[in-house]
Formats: structure tokens, C-alpha cells, sequence
């Protein structure tokens, strides 16, 4: 199957051309031809599908057809995502998509001046990408108004779950015209989910890329079984190999990731952090960096992962494996995009031994063990950490039950003080 078999009109297809992309990935073959018939779609793909081309390519045809005579731009189509490195990602696409059309874009999200970003919306746009938190913001400003939206496009939706935007989603949703076409995606489906694309959607048709499939099959995988202690080391080790260039390194938290760079800086490996308590410059710079690899290695938490692309990347480092299985298909999803190699390298310590289980039940395979590297696990029952004993014996602890009257008439007198 082409892209041309698709019914796209020629000015998409030759940005395609130009961008090197000819046969549509699954969720594109069947996203497209819904989307243009004008339904609502359930989306539910994982990180590196080609999610976004599944929605920008059929917008941009639909609003290129049906073209606004209004002298003032309007916004007709809204797409909503969690983060300002996924808006930046989206707002890329439908401009190399759309560079042959005369439809108008922009991209707003906090954490930077919102000049630029009214400028912008005050000329005039056909499609806003936006982050929850601004779009409010511009919108309680008289800045943006969401009456003439025809395409409305949530993406990342268990992201926004994970990071408290619910809330903001539904006064966004409130706002919007009934008339409209509606296409929701997510890489999960938990119940919550659920409910809310049925608050969403109008009998959607609903597309699913099997967990794992696509991604996973193409990626080497590796796990080492490692004490925590020895996580940095063993980074080291790896990176040391001439040809790891460069590598995207994930931790659990921010505070993680902070302490991962630290280390390597001390062994001249040049690494920086990208994670929500850096600046937007600072992480867009982070991110420019790596691309061009005056960075060799970023370390990033999973939620401001989310908008990092980049066709070339061919190594991913689970530094710490994810609490949740479904995380663990995204994070190794950034490497072997667009039929590259890819390589996802993960450090198990004895605590994190379940979690392995859990994600090799989710992908269906079991991950290949490197046995011989220098540094083997050897304490496989670590000393629990002092929150962790506090909070068992609390649980160990007999629920209080109060005394009784005649236990409480000995406690009184045992209290009344002795004379003088």
C-alpha cells in the first residue's frame, strides 16, 4: 500500500516524497481513510507507530478541501498533547506535511513568554497545537477562541491522566462546538480512559496496534541483571564501547536523572538532564544538543520523553525499569524508527525483578540475558531501605482499639502525682 492509495491529494504527497516517506505504517493505513471519511476515531498505538501522521495528514487534507474564505484566519482544527516537546513534535509535522498547502499553524505551550505565541494566534492560524495549561491561559486572555473548531485532537491521553490534566481536558472539551469531528488517541486504555473518550466521541471507529508488535520485534533487547550500586559503572562500561555514540539514558525521577549526569560529567562523558523541573529553553537545548551530538548522552525521565524523535537514534538505556510495563514499550519505541537499528539496554537490580516479569508478559517474549559482563548481581536480597522496614512494621502493628472504662480509671490514677 502508497500513500497515494490512500486518496491523498497531490500537494501532501509531495511533502511525502520530499521527506523520504512512501508506504503508510498500520495506523496510518487505517487512521487515514476514517479520519477523511469524517468519523471520530479511537486511537490506541504505542511511541513510534507514526501516530502523528495519522491525524496531521488527513487534517490537512480535510481543511485544504474545504478552504476559509474569511479574510481572518479562524482556528479550525485543535490539537491538545501533555508536553511542550510533543506540541514542538506535532507543530513540526504539520508543517513538513502541510508546507505545500496554505493552511497556517502554531504551537503554544507555558514556560515561556507568550508574545510570539499571540502574535502568532492575532495573525491568524487554521491549526493550534497546544499544551492544557496555556491554551487556558490564552483562552481566560481573550486570546483564543475554540467556536469554529471542526477537528479536535487529544493525544497522549493516559499522559495527560498520569500528569493531572483531566481536570483541564474537560473545561477544554466544554468549550468546544458539539459539531465537530473528534479523534482520541492513547497508548493504554485504562477504565478512566475509557470514560473519558466517551464523553469525547460520537460512534467511533476504533483502530489498536497490538501492544509490542511493531516496535518491539524490530528492537535488540538486553538485560542485565546488576546491583544498583553498580547501575553507574556499569553505564560507564557501556558507553565506553566505541560504538555507542550517543544514547538516551531513562531513569524514574528527576532527582535520578540529575544524579546520572552528575556522574558522567566526572567521567568526562558529556550528558545532560531533560525533565519538568528544567526550563523550556534549557530543555529545548538539551534536546538540540543530542540531536546534533554535541550531547552523546541525554538523560531523561518518561514524561518529558515524550516528545523526543529522532530517526537516527539507534540506543536506549533503561538506567531503572519502569513501574509500569506499557512504559517500557515507549521508552525502547524511541529507537528504531523508520526502519533503523535499534538496540534497548536495561539494568535490573533484585528489587526490580517483578517488574521485568511484568513486562515480558505484556510483550510476549522474554528479554535475552547478558551473563557475562563485570558486574553480575550478587546481592539478591538487599537490605530494605529504613522507609520501607518503618512502613512494614506500621503494618505489622495490631490495629488501636481504646481502652476500656475500667483500664481507663487505672491510667488516671497512675497519673495523679504524688504530694509533696
Amino acid at each position: 500500500m502508497s500513500f497515494k492509495s490512500l486518496q491523498i491529494i497531490e500537494p501532501i504527497l509531495q511533502s511525502l516524497q520530499e521527506e523520504g516517506y512512501s508506504t503508510p505504517t498500520p495506523i496510518q493505513s487505517q487512521a487515514i481513510p476514517i479520519v477523511l471519511d469524517g468519523s471520530d476515531l479511537l486511537g490506541c498505538a504505542q511511541t513510534g507507530t507514526g501516530k502523528t501522521a495519522a491525524f496531521a495528514i488527513p487534517i490537512l487534507q480535510l481543511l485544504s478541501t474545504n478552504q476559509s474564505y474569511d479574510k481572518r484566519k479562524k482556528i479550525r482544527s485543535l490539537i491538545v498533547t501533555p508536553t511542550r516537546e510533543l506540541a514542538i513534535q506535532i507543530g513540526e509535522s504539520f508543517k513538513n506535511y502541510g508546507r505545500h498547502t496554505k493552511l497556517a499553524y502554531t504551537v503554544i505551550f507555558g514556560g515561556v513568554n507568550q508574545f510570539s505565541q499571540t502574535q502568532a494566534l492575532q495573525r491568524g492560524v487554521d491549526i493550534l497545537v497546544a499544551t492544557p495549561g496555556r491554551l487556558l491561559d490564552l483562552m481566560n486572555q481573550g486570546f483564543i477562541s475554540l467556536k469554529d473548531i471542526e477537528i479536535f485532537v487529544l493525544d497522549e491521553a493516559d499522559c495527560m491522566l498520569d500528569m493531572g490534566f483531566i481536570h483541564d481536558v474537560k473545561k477544554l472539551i466544554a468549550a468546544l462546538p458539539r459539531k465537530r469531528q473528534s479523534l482520541f488517541f492513547s497508548a493504554t486504555m485504562p477504565a478512566e480512559i475509557v470514560k473519558l473518550a466517551d464523553t469525547i466521541l460520537k460512534n467511533p471507529v476504533k483502530v489498536e496496534i497490538t501492544p509490542g508488535a511493531p516496535t518491539v520485534d524490530i528492537i535488540e533487547q538486553f538485560l542485565y541483571f546488576v546491583d544498583k550500586g553498580n547501575k553507574n559503572a556499569l553505564l560507564i562500561d557501556l558507553l565506553d564501547q566505541k560504538k555507542m555514540k550517543s544514547a538516551l539514558v531513562f531513569t524514574r525521577t528527576k532527582h535520578g536523572a540529575d544524579k546520572v549526569v552528575k556522574e558522567l560529567l566526572r567521567h568526562n562523558i558529556k550528558a545532560e538532564a531533560i525533565h519538568g523541573n528544567k526550563a523550556q529553553n534549557a530543555r529545548q537545548r538539551a534536546l538540540a544538543n543530542f540531536k546534533d551530538l554535541t550531547t552523546r548522552v541525554l538523560v531523561a525521565t518518561d514524561i518529558a520523553a515524550r516528545g523526543i524523535d529522532i530517526d537516527e537514534m539507534e540506543f536506549v538505556i533503561n538506567y531503572e525499569i519502569p513501574n509500569v510495563s506499557e512504559t517500557y514499550v515507549h521508552r525502547i519505541g524511541r529507537t528504531g524508527r523508520a526502519g533503523a537499528k535499534g538496540s534497548a539496554y536495561s539494568f535490573c537490580d533484585a528489587e526490580e525483578k517483578p517488574l521485568i516479569k511484568d513486562i515480558e508478559k505484556l510483550i510476549r517474549k522474554r528479554i535475552p540475558v547478558v551473563e557475562n559482563h563485570p558486574y553480575p548481581l550478587l546481592d539478591h536480597h538487599p537490605v530494605k531501605a529504613p522507609k520501607q522496614q518503618h512502613q512494614q512494621r506500621s503494618q505489622q502493628r495490631p490495629a488501636f482499639s481504646p481502652p476500656s472504662k475500667l483500664e481507663a480509671s487505672i491510667n488516671r490514677r497512675r497519673l495523679v502525682r504524688s504530694p509533696r
